[in-house]
Protein backbone atom coordinates (compact mmCIF):
# COMPACT_ATOMS: atom_id res chain seq x y z
CA UNK A 1 0.00 0.00 0.00
CA UNK A 2 1.30 3.55 -1.18
CA UNK A 3 1.36 6.32 1.54
CA UNK A 4 -0.37 8.67 -1.00
CA UNK A 5 -2.91 8.49 -3.70
CA UNK A 6 -4.21 5.45 -2.36
CA UNK A 7 -8.10 4.55 -1.64
CA UNK A 8 -8.24 2.22 0.80
CA UNK A 9 -8.77 3.83 4.56
CA UNK A 10 -6.83 3.07 7.18
CA UNK A 11 -8.49 2.32 10.29
CA UNK A 12 -6.96 3.07 13.78
CA UNK A 13 -8.69 0.65 16.39
CA UNK A 14 -8.58 1.97 20.25
CA UNK A 15 -8.05 -0.75 22.72
CA UNK A 16 -11.69 -0.47 24.03
CA UNK A 17 -13.25 -1.88 20.40
CA UNK A 18 -11.77 -4.67 21.08
CA UNK A 19 -13.05 -4.90 24.43
CA UNK A 20 -16.55 -4.95 23.38
CA UNK A 21 -16.02 -7.14 20.33
CA UNK A 22 -12.81 -9.22 20.25
CA UNK A 23 -12.62 -9.85 16.84
CA UNK A 24 -13.53 -6.34 15.37
CA UNK A 25 -11.33 -6.22 13.12
CA UNK A 26 -13.43 -8.24 10.34
CA UNK A 27 -15.60 -5.71 10.71
CA UNK A 28 -13.96 -3.78 8.28
CA UNK A 29 -13.46 -4.86 4.65
CA UNK A 30 -11.17 -4.43 2.30
CA UNK A 31 -9.38 -1.18 4.11
CA UNK A 32 -6.18 -1.33 6.61
CA UNK A 33 -6.55 -1.80 9.78
CA UNK A 34 -3.79 -0.72 12.19
CA UNK A 35 -3.40 -1.60 15.83
CA UNK A 36 -0.96 1.18 17.61
CA UNK A 37 1.42 -1.13 19.91
CA UNK A 38 -0.23 0.69 22.83
CA UNK A 39 -3.61 -1.07 22.28
CA UNK A 40 -1.16 -4.45 22.71
CA UNK A 41 0.05 -2.89 25.53
CA UNK A 42 -2.93 -2.13 27.20
CA UNK A 43 -4.52 -5.35 26.30
CA UNK A 44 -1.70 -7.03 28.08
CA UNK A 45 -2.72 -5.50 31.15
CA UNK A 46 -5.97 -6.33 31.39
CA UNK A 47 -6.03 -10.00 30.33
CA UNK A 48 -5.32 -10.21 34.06
CA UNK A 49 -8.69 -9.16 35.40
CA UNK A 50 -11.60 -11.58 35.73
CA UNK A 51 -14.24 -10.18 34.68
CA UNK A 52 -15.22 -9.55 31.31
CA UNK A 53 -12.70 -7.43 30.13
CA UNK A 54 -10.04 -9.89 30.98
CA UNK A 55 -11.99 -12.63 29.18
CA UNK A 56 -12.71 -9.82 25.87
CA UNK A 57 -8.56 -9.26 26.10
CA UNK A 58 -7.77 -12.36 26.50
CA UNK A 59 -9.62 -13.59 23.37
CA UNK A 60 -8.15 -10.58 21.00
CA UNK A 61 -5.17 -11.76 22.09
CA UNK A 62 -5.89 -14.93 20.88
CA UNK A 63 -7.16 -13.74 17.71
CA UNK A 64 -4.53 -11.13 16.63
CA UNK A 65 -1.72 -14.43 17.47
CA UNK A 66 -3.49 -16.35 15.31
CA UNK A 67 -3.68 -13.65 12.71
CA UNK A 68 0.49 -13.31 13.47
CA UNK A 69 0.71 -16.48 12.57
CA UNK A 70 -0.12 -16.17 8.91
CA UNK A 71 2.63 -12.79 8.13
CA UNK A 72 4.42 -10.40 9.89
CA UNK A 73 2.28 -7.85 11.49
CA UNK A 74 4.66 -5.27 10.78
CA UNK A 75 4.53 -5.24 7.71
CA UNK A 76 0.44 -6.46 7.38
CA UNK A 77 -1.22 -9.40 7.19
CA UNK A 78 -4.22 -10.31 4.81
CA UNK A 79 -7.46 -11.23 6.47
CA UNK A 80 -9.82 -13.34 5.13
CA UNK A 81 -12.14 -10.43 4.93
CA UNK A 82 -9.85 -8.54 2.17
CA UNK A 83 -8.71 -6.23 4.51
CA UNK A 84 -5.18 -5.87 5.75
CA UNK A 85 -3.98 -5.85 9.52
CA UNK A 86 -0.77 -4.47 10.65
CA UNK A 87 0.74 -3.63 14.05
CA UNK A 88 2.53 0.33 14.21
CA UNK A 89 5.23 1.69 16.18
CA UNK A 90 5.05 4.56 14.52
CA UNK A 91 4.57 8.29 16.16
CA UNK A 92 4.17 11.66 14.24
CA UNK A 93 7.43 12.90 13.68
CA UNK A 94 6.25 16.71 15.46
CA UNK A 95 4.08 16.46 18.52
CA UNK A 96 1.17 18.81 19.14
CA UNK A 97 1.89 21.10 21.60
CA UNK A 98 1.13 20.30 25.15
CA UNK A 99 -0.21 16.95 24.10
CA UNK A 100 1.21 14.47 26.83
CA UNK A 101 2.32 11.43 25.46
CA UNK A 102 3.03 9.57 28.77
CA UNK A 103 -0.67 9.08 28.33
CA UNK A 104 -1.20 6.01 26.38
CA UNK A 105 -4.72 6.54 24.90
CA UNK A 106 -2.94 9.56 23.78
CA UNK A 107 -0.11 7.69 21.87
CA UNK A 108 -3.06 5.68 20.40
CA UNK A 109 -4.27 9.00 18.84
CA UNK A 110 -0.59 9.89 17.71
CA UNK A 111 -0.42 6.88 15.96
CA UNK A 112 -3.27 7.26 13.86
CA UNK A 113 -1.88 11.10 13.24
CA UNK A 114 1.10 9.46 12.31
CA UNK A 115 -0.72 8.41 9.23
CA UNK A 116 -2.89 11.14 8.40
CA UNK A 117 0.57 13.03 7.87
CA UNK A 118 1.27 10.63 5.38
CA UNK A 119 -1.25 11.93 3.31
CA UNK A 120 -3.44 8.90 4.33
CA UNK A 121 -7.43 8.88 4.73
CA UNK A 122 -7.38 7.91 8.92
CA UNK A 123 -10.54 6.82 10.97
CA UNK A 124 -9.78 6.65 14.17
CA UNK A 125 -12.08 3.81 16.18
CA UNK A 126 -12.64 4.15 20.13
CA UNK A 127 -15.86 3.32 22.49
CA UNK A 128 -14.09 6.16 24.25
CA UNK A 129 -16.09 9.85 23.72
CA UNK A 130 -13.40 12.09 25.22
CA UNK A 131 -10.58 10.12 22.83
CA UNK A 132 -12.59 10.84 19.89
CA UNK A 133 -13.13 14.43 21.24
CA UNK A 134 -9.13 14.80 21.33
CA UNK A 135 -8.44 12.97 17.93
CA UNK A 136 -11.26 15.00 16.40
CA UNK A 137 -8.90 18.43 17.91
CA UNK A 138 -6.58 17.47 16.50
CA UNK A 139 -7.80 17.26 12.64
CA UNK A 140 -8.56 13.20 12.91
CA UNK A 141 -11.54 11.78 11.67
CA UNK A 142 -12.80 9.85 14.84
CA UNK A 143 -15.81 7.46 15.00
CA UNK A 144 -17.86 4.97 17.24
CA UNK A 145 -17.36 1.21 16.30
CA UNK A 146 -20.77 1.03 14.96
CA UNK A 147 -21.13 -2.61 13.27
CA UNK A 148 -23.40 -3.48 16.88
CA UNK A 149 -25.72 -0.40 17.08
CA UNK A 150 -29.19 -0.28 16.93
CA UNK A 151 -31.86 2.58 16.94
CA UNK A 152 -33.23 2.66 20.27
CA UNK A 153 -36.21 5.06 18.76
CA UNK A 154 -37.88 2.00 16.75
CA UNK A 155 -36.18 -0.80 18.90
CA UNK A 156 -38.97 -3.72 19.28
CA UNK A 157 -41.74 -3.27 21.93
CA UNK A 158 -43.46 -6.72 21.36
CA UNK A 159 -46.62 -5.42 21.34
CA UNK A 160 -48.79 -2.66 19.38
CA UNK A 161 -51.77 -0.71 20.71
CA UNK A 162 -54.69 -0.27 18.17
CA UNK A 163 -57.99 1.60 19.07
CA UNK A 164 -61.13 -1.15 18.74
CA UNK A 165 -64.80 -0.45 18.49
CA UNK A 166 -67.11 -2.31 20.42
CA UNK A 167 -67.90 -4.85 17.72
CA UNK A 168 -64.38 -5.83 17.85
CA UNK A 169 -63.69 -6.36 20.95
CA UNK A 170 -66.93 -8.28 21.53
CA UNK A 171 -65.75 -10.45 18.40
CA UNK A 172 -62.16 -11.55 19.98
CA UNK A 173 -63.68 -12.46 23.45
CA UNK A 174 -66.66 -14.33 21.94
CA UNK A 175 -64.67 -16.51 19.72
CA UNK A 176 -61.54 -16.17 21.42
CA UNK A 177 -59.39 -15.36 18.49
CA UNK A 178 -59.86 -12.81 15.41
CA UNK A 179 -58.68 -12.52 11.87
CA UNK A 180 -55.76 -9.59 11.96
CA UNK A 181 -55.14 -7.43 8.97
CA UNK A 182 -50.95 -7.16 9.64
CA UNK A 183 -48.48 -9.72 9.75
CA UNK A 184 -47.45 -9.77 13.49
CA UNK A 185 -43.53 -11.02 14.47
CA UNK A 186 -43.75 -14.45 16.15
CA UNK A 187 -44.37 -14.08 20.42
CA UNK A 188 -45.87 -10.46 19.61
CA UNK A 189 -48.73 -9.11 21.52
CA UNK A 190 -51.66 -6.72 20.78
CA UNK A 191 -53.39 -4.00 22.96
CA UNK A 192 -56.90 -3.11 21.55
CA UNK A 193 -57.80 -0.04 23.21
CA UNK A 194 -61.93 1.47 23.23
CA UNK A 195 -62.13 4.29 25.66
CA UNK A 196 -60.46 2.84 29.21
CA UNK A 197 -61.28 -0.33 28.52
CA UNK A 198 -58.41 -2.63 27.28
CA UNK A 199 -58.07 -6.30 25.37
CA UNK A 200 -55.33 -8.42 25.29
CA UNK A 201 -54.10 -10.69 22.51
CA UNK A 202 -50.99 -12.19 20.88
CA UNK A 203 -50.30 -13.51 17.36
CA UNK A 204 -50.76 -16.87 16.45
CA UNK A 205 -48.37 -17.62 13.62
CA UNK A 206 -49.70 -20.86 12.24
CA UNK A 207 -53.18 -19.70 12.49
CA UNK A 208 -52.97 -16.04 11.03
CA UNK A 209 -55.12 -14.94 13.98
CA UNK A 210 -54.63 -13.04 17.20
CA UNK A 211 -55.91 -15.06 20.25
CA UNK A 212 -57.27 -14.13 23.51
CA UNK A 213 -55.34 -13.24 26.44
CA UNK A 214 -57.12 -13.82 29.43
CA UNK A 215 -56.46 -10.31 31.57
CA UNK A 216 -57.65 -12.21 35.21
CA UNK A 217 -54.10 -14.14 35.71
CA UNK A 218 -53.95 -14.29 39.42
CA UNK A 219 -51.41 -14.03 41.71
CA UNK A 220 -47.82 -15.25 41.06
CA UNK A 221 -45.67 -15.43 43.86
CA UNK A 222 -48.23 -12.85 45.60
CA UNK A 223 -47.69 -10.42 42.78
CA UNK A 224 -50.75 -9.19 40.30
CA UNK A 225 -50.29 -7.11 36.95
CA UNK A 226 -50.83 -3.71 37.28
CA UNK A 227 -51.08 -2.87 33.68
CA UNK A 228 -51.28 -4.80 30.34
CA UNK A 229 -48.10 -4.59 29.83
CA UNK A 230 -46.81 -5.86 33.05
CA UNK A 231 -49.20 -8.83 32.04
CA UNK A 232 -47.76 -9.56 28.77
CA UNK A 233 -44.54 -9.50 30.60
CA UNK A 234 -45.99 -12.61 32.94
CA UNK A 235 -47.17 -14.30 30.06
CA UNK A 236 -44.18 -14.19 28.62
CA UNK A 237 -42.16 -15.63 31.54
CA UNK A 238 -44.41 -18.30 32.26
CA UNK A 239 -44.47 -19.67 29.27
CA UNK A 240 -42.50 -22.61 29.16
CA UNK A 241 -42.20 -22.31 25.45
CA UNK A 242 -39.90 -19.71 25.10
CA UNK A 243 -35.97 -19.88 26.37
CA UNK A 244 -35.26 -15.98 25.79
CA UNK A 245 -37.04 -13.24 27.32
CA UNK A 246 -36.10 -9.74 27.88
CA UNK A 247 -38.10 -7.04 29.70
CA UNK A 248 -36.84 -3.59 28.86
CA UNK A 249 -38.06 -0.50 30.85
CA UNK A 250 -37.52 2.45 33.42
CA UNK A 251 -36.88 2.42 37.31
CA UNK A 252 -39.92 0.98 38.68
CA UNK A 253 -41.89 -0.40 35.92
CA UNK A 254 -41.85 -3.75 37.78
CA UNK A 255 -39.39 -6.04 35.24
CA UNK A 256 -37.24 -7.29 38.02
CA UNK A 257 -39.80 -7.92 40.62
CA UNK A 258 -42.24 -10.08 37.73
CA UNK A 259 -39.42 -12.07 36.48
CA UNK A 260 -38.00 -13.37 40.50
CA UNK A 261 -42.06 -13.51 41.06
CA UNK A 262 -42.27 -16.02 37.94
CA UNK A 263 -38.83 -17.55 38.83
CA UNK A 264 -40.05 -18.42 42.06
CA UNK A 265 -43.58 -20.41 40.94
CA UNK A 266 -41.56 -22.02 38.31
CA UNK A 267 -38.81 -23.40 40.83
CA UNK A 268 -40.47 -23.85 44.08
CA UNK A 269 -44.72 -24.21 43.00
CA UNK A 270 -44.42 -26.08 39.98
CA UNK A 271 -40.66 -27.39 39.79
CA UNK A 272 -40.26 -26.79 36.73
CA UNK A 273 -36.92 -25.88 36.84
CA UNK A 274 -34.10 -26.96 39.87
CA UNK A 275 -32.81 -23.88 40.32
CA UNK A 276 -33.20 -19.75 39.60
CA UNK A 277 -30.03 -18.43 39.24
CA UNK A 278 -30.33 -14.31 39.54
CA UNK A 279 -27.02 -12.53 38.65
CA UNK A 280 -26.16 -8.85 37.24
CA UNK A 281 -22.34 -7.38 35.97
CA UNK A 282 -20.54 -5.55 38.43
CA UNK A 283 -19.43 -2.40 36.63
CA UNK A 284 -16.29 -1.78 38.20
CA UNK A 285 -14.40 1.70 38.68
CA UNK A 286 -11.07 0.97 38.18
CA UNK A 287 -10.84 -2.54 39.47
CA UNK A 288 -12.72 -5.36 39.35
CA UNK A 289 -14.39 -6.48 42.59
CA UNK A 290 -12.15 -9.78 42.71
CA UNK A 291 -9.21 -7.24 43.58
CA UNK A 292 -11.66 -5.92 46.44
CA UNK A 293 -10.73 -6.69 50.18
CA UNK A 294 -12.77 -9.37 51.96
CA UNK A 295 -15.02 -12.19 51.35
CA UNK A 296 -16.86 -12.42 48.46
CA UNK A 297 -20.39 -11.81 49.75
CA UNK A 298 -19.09 -8.53 51.76
CA UNK A 299 -17.80 -7.83 48.53
CA UNK A 300 -21.03 -8.28 46.56
CA UNK A 301 -23.42 -7.37 49.00
CA UNK A 302 -23.89 -3.54 47.43
CA UNK A 303 -23.99 -4.38 43.97
CA UNK A 304 -26.68 -7.72 45.12
CA UNK A 305 -28.92 -5.77 47.30
CA UNK A 306 -31.43 -4.65 45.08
CA UNK A 307 -32.07 -8.20 43.73
CA UNK A 308 -32.58 -9.47 48.00
CA UNK A 309 -34.91 -6.51 48.23
CA UNK A 310 -36.95 -7.82 45.32
CA UNK A 311 -37.04 -11.53 46.81
CA UNK A 312 -37.61 -10.42 50.29
CA UNK A 313 -40.89 -8.05 48.87
CA UNK A 314 -41.89 -11.35 47.11
CA UNK A 315 -41.69 -13.75 50.13
CA UNK A 316 -43.90 -10.97 52.49
CA UNK A 317 -46.24 -10.86 49.97
CA UNK A 318 -46.48 -14.60 49.32
CA UNK A 319 -45.46 -16.75 52.52
CA UNK A 320 -44.84 -20.58 52.05
CA UNK A 321 -44.65 -23.07 54.20
CA UNK A 322 -41.43 -23.50 55.29
CA UNK A 323 -39.37 -20.85 53.77
CA UNK A 324 -38.94 -17.78 56.30
CA UNK A 325 -36.34 -15.40 53.78
CA UNK A 326 -34.44 -15.18 51.27
CA UNK A 327 -31.42 -16.23 52.97
CA UNK A 328 -32.93 -19.54 53.64
CA UNK A 329 -34.18 -19.99 50.20
CA UNK A 330 -30.15 -19.47 48.96
CA UNK A 331 -28.97 -21.89 51.63
CA UNK A 332 -31.33 -24.61 50.21
CA UNK A 333 -29.85 -23.98 46.57
CA UNK A 334 -33.14 -23.63 45.12
CA UNK A 335 -31.94 -19.25 44.62
CA UNK A 336 -28.36 -18.87 43.43
CA UNK A 337 -27.27 -15.07 43.83
CA UNK A 338 -24.02 -14.36 41.71
CA UNK A 339 -22.09 -11.41 40.19
CA UNK A 340 -22.06 -12.29 36.68
CA UNK A 341 -18.00 -12.74 36.28
CA UNK A 342 -18.35 -15.54 38.97
CA UNK A 343 -20.88 -17.60 36.84
CA UNK A 344 -18.39 -17.11 33.40
CA UNK A 345 -17.82 -20.80 32.14
CA UNK A 346 -20.22 -22.76 34.04
CA UNK A 347 -22.66 -24.93 32.93
CA UNK A 348 -26.37 -23.81 33.31
CA UNK A 349 -28.81 -26.61 32.45
CA UNK A 350 -32.69 -26.72 34.03
CA UNK A 351 -32.30 -23.15 35.73
CA UNK A 352 -34.47 -20.27 35.69
CA UNK A 353 -31.59 -17.62 34.75
CA UNK A 354 -32.71 -14.38 35.43
CA UNK A 355 -29.95 -11.44 34.31
CA UNK A 356 -30.52 -8.10 36.15
CA UNK A 357 -29.19 -4.78 34.34
CA UNK A 358 -28.32 -6.39 31.20
CA UNK A 359 -27.90 -2.96 29.40
CA UNK A 360 -24.57 -3.19 31.20
CA UNK A 361 -23.39 -5.54 28.80
CA UNK A 362 -22.03 -5.38 25.72
CA UNK A 363 -22.91 -7.35 22.76
CA UNK A 364 -20.10 -9.98 23.33
CA UNK A 365 -20.95 -10.57 26.75
CA UNK A 366 -24.94 -11.28 25.97
CA UNK A 367 -24.12 -13.77 23.05
CA UNK A 368 -21.79 -15.49 26.08
CA UNK A 369 -24.51 -15.76 28.47
CA UNK A 370 -27.16 -16.79 26.34
CA UNK A 371 -24.90 -19.53 25.04
CA UNK A 372 -23.81 -20.85 28.03
CA UNK A 373 -27.53 -21.70 29.28
CA UNK A 374 -27.92 -25.00 29.49
CA UNK A 375 -30.36 -27.90 28.31
CA UNK A 376 -33.80 -26.96 29.68
CA UNK A 377 -32.98 -23.22 31.10
CA UNK A 378 -34.81 -19.99 30.46
CA UNK A 379 -32.96 -16.76 30.17
CA UNK A 380 -34.85 -13.51 31.44
CA UNK A 381 -32.61 -10.55 30.84
CA UNK A 382 -33.96 -7.09 32.30
CA UNK A 383 -32.86 -3.79 31.97
CA UNK A 384 -33.11 -0.24 31.12
CA UNK A 385 -31.26 1.07 28.26
CA UNK A 386 -31.27 4.83 29.09
CA UNK A 387 -29.36 3.96 33.02
CA UNK A 388 -26.06 2.77 31.47
CA UNK A 389 -23.52 2.93 33.93
CA UNK A 390 -20.70 1.47 31.30
CA UNK A 391 -18.98 4.21 30.26
CA UNK A 392 -18.36 2.57 26.66
CA UNK A 393 -21.74 1.63 25.73
CA UNK A 394 -25.07 3.83 24.96
CA UNK A 395 -28.45 3.23 24.67
CA UNK A 396 -28.09 2.51 20.79
CA UNK A 397 -24.60 -0.03 21.00
CA UNK A 398 -25.51 -1.95 24.55
CA UNK A 399 -25.78 -5.36 24.23
CA UNK A 400 -29.68 -5.82 25.61
CA UNK A 401 -31.13 -3.48 22.82
CA UNK A 402 -28.87 -5.51 20.42
CA UNK A 403 -30.35 -8.58 21.33
CA UNK A 404 -33.66 -7.67 21.15
CA UNK A 405 -32.97 -6.39 17.82
CA UNK A 406 -31.88 -9.22 16.24
CA UNK A 407 -33.72 -11.80 18.12
CA UNK A 408 -37.19 -10.17 17.11
CA UNK A 409 -39.25 -12.57 15.23
CA UNK A 410 -37.76 -15.73 16.38
CA UNK A 411 -40.17 -18.19 17.63
CA UNK A 412 -38.00 -18.98 20.92
CA UNK A 413 -37.93 -15.82 22.08
CA UNK A 414 -40.48 -13.17 23.27
CA UNK A 415 -39.78 -9.49 25.04
CA UNK A 416 -41.83 -6.08 25.38
CA UNK A 417 -41.24 -2.65 26.47
CA UNK A 418 -42.63 -1.59 29.93
CA UNK A 419 -43.43 2.04 30.07
CA UNK A 420 -46.06 2.80 33.11
CA UNK A 421 -43.84 3.37 36.58
CA UNK A 422 -46.01 1.42 39.36
CA UNK A 423 -43.86 2.49 42.47
CA UNK A 424 -45.22 6.14 42.93
CA UNK A 425 -46.49 8.87 41.33
CA UNK A 426 -43.16 10.50 42.62
CA UNK A 427 -41.14 7.43 40.87
CA UNK A 428 -42.96 8.42 37.59
CA UNK A 429 -41.87 11.69 37.50
CA UNK A 430 -38.61 11.35 38.82
CA UNK A 431 -38.03 8.17 35.96
CA UNK A 432 -39.65 10.66 33.19
CA UNK A 433 -38.27 14.29 34.11
CA UNK A 434 -35.04 13.52 35.62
Amino acid sequence: MGDTGDQVKAFVIDTNVFIHYPEAALSFRDNEIVIPLQVLEELDGLKVYPDQRGKSAREAIRFLDTVAKKGNLNEGVKLENGSVLRVSLLQPSRLPEGFDTTIKDNRIILCALELAERGRQVFFVSKDINARVKATALGLKAVDYEKQKVDIASLYQGVIEVDANTETLAALEGNGELSWRDQLKANEFVILRNGQREVLARWNQDRGTITLVQAELGSVSGISPLNSRQRIALELLLDDSLPLVSLVGKAGTGKTLMAIAAGLRKVIDEKRYTRMLVSRPVVPVGKDIGYLPGEKGAKMANWMQPLFDNLEFILLAHKREKIKSADQLVKDKLIEIEALSYIRGRSLPNQFIIIDEAQNLTPHEIKTIVSRAGEGSKVILTGDPYQIDNMYLDANSNGLSYLVDRFKGQAVYGHVTLQKTERSNLAELAASLL
